[in-house]
């Protein structure tokens, strides 16, 4: 993981500026104990930028760019009752923005936490202080617990996701009985895997947040943005740390004790199951990790949840979220380019649009396009899984990723999509390719029962893509998959094919491709 700088520069008493990044709205942000360590709080100001530059890099969902805003504004608000001055600069880029500050206040030093991204804190650590001439101190980012605590800290050291966890949850006494798991496992992911039953299982809805006049006007602005996706329409996010912890805390009450069974699931009929929807709050600073797994402690705890439900929700937050940001530093910055299956199809205008007669690929992107989210398996088992069989560029399906989903970043997008969803960095980040048939989404899901392909024909006619491109993926990459001990079972279906078969699947999977249109924009 990369190492932030410490640079102090004696104050003498001089105020001192602190610079809150738009996703680093923390309750305890350690630039602000730093600086009122050193000087009284009066002598303290903070800045935050709303860069045009980077809220228009690529086309954002305008859901997310709400977010983004009305919770900064919401958060300068927060720190201004707490007694300190706050300014908040709109700018046409961060450094502008920063350096309009310098001007007007001359700062003895300019204290921040290091950006969860590799570009800002090159930025950070390389270019700023030359760019401001001023003294910039980059203080470590407390916002991870892999920040504090590195489970895997030889370096080079490849690490796996069950080690990386285990060494988390020791560490930090997660569900643990005299160190020891609570319940004799680490991991209960096999009793997680139930498809939603069709009748009987009532599906409690997420709490909505009503817009304040704060969220309504940054609305009116974002709507008027040129270049972004979606709408703004029916935005009812939290966009302050009570109306996060009040999402908290009603998955716990409402949604947590289902969660484990049904995580995979997918249905048409519900968006969000008994998913959290907090990510996007965590990803901000609004809620904090360890905090948040603690609450699904808690709650196996009081008898509230089953264990199965608390173990696979703390997995999601101090497991695999914590790894992927540990991943994302390890491979940066050639995580980027990495393309180990070499593909470079261009993305489907379907990822635009919704516009397919595939059931459960209309309904999974017809959601982001409206919503800017899916939950996870969709995310890996519908939208990654066809376009790693489809063979589009990595680069552009994380480009898609950062920029419809309100939860996007590129630290947690580029390993989520790149590394595990397209396998491109060579099995760095999963040991296997997550690719699969229609039967996957068929057992896991409603969908193919309202969908006009048949998804258990390999060919013809009916047949679903996702069938006819799956063998055809495994036919042209036979070899290499073979090789992988997790997946090399898999091909051995191989041999049900015979010849003809064969090439009736790549005839097939090879016009389906040609015929699709391709997005032509940016």
């Amino acid at each position: 993981m990369a190492t932030e700088t410490a640079n102090q520069a004696d104050t003498n008493g001089a105020p001192i500026s602190v610079w809150i990044l738009g996703d680093q709205l923390l309750a305890r942000h350690p630039a602000l104990a730093a600086a009122t360590a050193r000087v009284p709080r009066d002598q303290v100001r903070v800045v935050l930028v709303e860069s045009a530059g980077r809220l228009r890099k690529i086309p954002y969902h305008r859901k997310k760019l709400v977010l983004l805003l009305s919770a900064l504004r919401h958060y300068a608000e927060e720190l201004r009752s707490q007694g300190f001055q706050v300014e908040v600069i709109q700018a046409a880029s961060m450094a502008e923005g920063l350096a309009h500050h310098v001007t007007q206040h001359r700062p003895a030093q300019l204290l921040c936490m290091a950006a969860a991204d590799y570009s800002g804190r090159v930025f950070q650590q390389e270019r700023l202080a030359a760019i401001l001439g001023t003294p910039v101190e980059v203080l470590p980012n407390t916002q991870f617990l892999s920040g504090r605590y590195d489970p895997i800290p030889q370096p080079g050291k490849r690490g796996v996701m069950e080690t990386f966890y285990r060494a988390m949850r020791r560490h930090f006494g997660v569900l643990l009985e005299n160190g020891e798991p609570v319940g004799g496992a680490w991991n209960l992911d096999k009793e997680n895997r139930k498809p939603l039953p069709k009748h009987g299982l009532f599906v409690p809805p997420v709490p909505t947040f009503a817009p304040d006049a704060v969220t309504t006007q940054v609305m009116e602005e974002v709507t008027r943005l040129p270049g972004a996706v979606g709408t703004v329409d029916g935005f009812d996010l939290a966009v302050t740390r009570a109306q996060a912890e009040a999402a908290l805390a009603d998955f716990i009450a409402h949604r947590l004790a289902n969660f484990g069974p049904y995580e995979d699931a997918m249905s048409h009929r519900h968006t969000v199951l008994f998913h959290s929807v907090l990510s996007p709050y965590l990803n901000l600073g609004l809620l904090d990790p360890l905090e948040t797994a603690r609450r699904a402690e808690a709650a196996y705890l009081d008898g509230h949840a089953p264990l199965n439900s608390a173990e696979g929700f703390i997995r999601q937050i101090i497991g695999w979220r914590e790894y992927i940001y540990w991943q994302y530093w390890r491979q940066m910055p050639a995580f980027l380019r990495a393309n180990h299956w070499k593909h470079t199809r261009p993305m489907p205008q379907l990822f635009w649009d919704g516009r397919t007669d595939m059931a459960c690929l209309r309904s999974v992107v017809q959601r982001v396009i409206d919503q800017g989210y899916s939950h996870h398996i969709e995310r890996l088992m519908v939208i990654c899984n066809f376009c790693m069989l489809a063979g589009v560029d990595p680069a552009l399906v994380n480009r898609w990723f950062l920029g419809f989903y309100i939860d996007a970043y590129e630290w947690v997008v580029t390993p989520n999509v790149i590394g595990m969803g397209l396998n491109a960095d060579g099995g760095q980040t999963a040991t296997k390719p997550y690719i699969a048939s229609a039967n996957y989404i068929n057992k896991m899901s409603d969908y193919c029962a309202g969908c006009r392909y048949d998804p258990k024909q390999r060919s013809g006619s009916d047949a679903c893509p996702y069938n006819f491109l799956y063998w055809n993926f495994l036919l042209a990459h036979e070899e290499t998959l073979r090789a992988n001990p997790r997946f090399g079972p898999a091909v051995l279906g191989l041999k049900h094919l015979d010849a003809a078969e064969r090439r009736a699947v790549q005839a097939q999977a090879h016009a389906f491709l040609e015929e699709l249109a391709y997005y032509d924009g940016e």
